[in-house]
């Protein structure tokens, strides 16, 4: 489901507040400004746009055999890859509020540098495998239609904060479980979640292609 023309106009009126902010902030005299730049917002809000696109396409008219048909005992079905990623979004806006709770990390610059792209990249690869933890794995005993109305609840709240928060992301931080992230800042909290999406995506349509996958 494309985003309406009246979601649209209010993500460009946010994009049009932010921008006068920025310049509010310049003429104050500041020279570091450690929120989202406008590409950045941009960047963010065009991921999760894209990932629910893509997720609500590929789920919304799936039968009841496709939804539960597993390649594999030990290989998540569609339903279950579809719930994870809303259980997912839910435990990684928690971590973008709890970096935000905390002090700025002085560090920050060097903690996070690059990591940005980091997760853009290795998320966007399906070649690594990780396990998921205990909190987000699927139950797989939620219908369609009950994982479809709570991805829609989770992702306004992600899409309304990613459209409007002026706060400063970059310098509060919080602690991935996984040694290979290390430490995120809350911006690189928020694109994860789009990222993930996308990745998980990717799950979705390899499920479609296993042999022996039901027609309708």
């Amino acid at each position: 489901m494309l985003p309406s023309k009246r979601a649209c106009a209010c993500l460009l009126a946010a994009l049009l507040f932010v921008c006068a902010g920025r310049h509010a902030f310049a003429a104050a005299g500041n020279t570091e400004d450690t929120r989202m730049s406008v590409e950045e917002r941009a960047k963010v809000i065009k991921y999760l746009v894209d990932s629910e696109n893509e997720y609500l396409r590929s789920i919304e008219k799936l039968s009841e055999e496709q939804w539960k048909f597993k390649a594999a005992p030990a290989k998540w079905s569609i339903g279950e890859a579809a719930e994870h990623i809303v259980l997912a979004e839910a435990l990684l806006f928690a971590s973008v509020e709890k970096a935000l709770a905390g002090k700025p990390n002085p560090e920050w610059e060097t903690k996070t540098k690059a990591k940005t792209e980091f997760l853009e990249r290795i998320l966007l690869n399906r070649n690594g495998k990780a396990q998921a933890p205990e909190q987000i794995v699927p139950t797989g005993t939620l219908s369609r239609d009950e994982v479809i109305a709570r991805f829609k609840a989770v992702r306004a709240k992600t899409m309304k904060f990613a459209s409007t928060t002026d706060l400063a992301l970059k310098d509060h931080t919080a602690e991935h479980p996984f040694p290979v992230f290390g430490t995120l800042n809350a911006y690189q909290w928020l694109i994860y979640i789009p990222l993930h999406n996308l990745r998980h995506n990717q799950q979705i349509a390899e499920v479609k292609l296993a042999a022996g996958y039901p027609a309708k």
